[in-house]
């Protein structure tokens, strides 16, 4: 029913900047809290960023303060996340996810619907 589609991952080198767009179409209104994940090889999916429908509340993972902004223009059913001085570790496939709670932040079993995720590469 609901899709959420990546885009924006690419190779950047270590302090650029980069921006991930999640698409969603199918029932978006549905889709009330947001957030990014991140899987790097052989390791755990982490919480990156999340955020409410209004937009006022958001969350992020203590690697990332200070560097990333999610934010969402509900007008376009879009999510993004702005993802200044990139780090090498911050390399990895970044997955989009949508809630129909209201709240969902970092716990990934409240979240619904998941993207197909966009590679993120940074080389030092």
């Amino acid at each position: 029913q609901v899709q959420l589609v990546e885009s924006g991952g690419r190779l950047v080198q270590a302090g650029e900047s980069l921006r991930l767009s999640c698409a969603a179409s199918g029932g978006t209104f549905s889709t009330n809290y947001m957030g990014w994940f991140r899987q790097a090889p052989g390791k755990e999916r982490e919480f990156v960023a999340s955020i409410n429908w209004s937009g006022h509340s958001t969350s992020y993972a203590d690697s990332v303060k200070g560097r990333f902004t999610i934010s969402r223009d509900n007008a376009k059913n879009t999510v993004y996340l702005q993802m200044n001085s990139l780090k090498p570790e911050d390399t990895a496939v970044y997955y989009c996810a949508g809630s129909t709670r209201y709240y969902a932040n970092d716990d990934r079993s409240r979240y619904d619907y998941w993207g197909q995720g966009t590679q993120v590469t940074v080389s030092s």
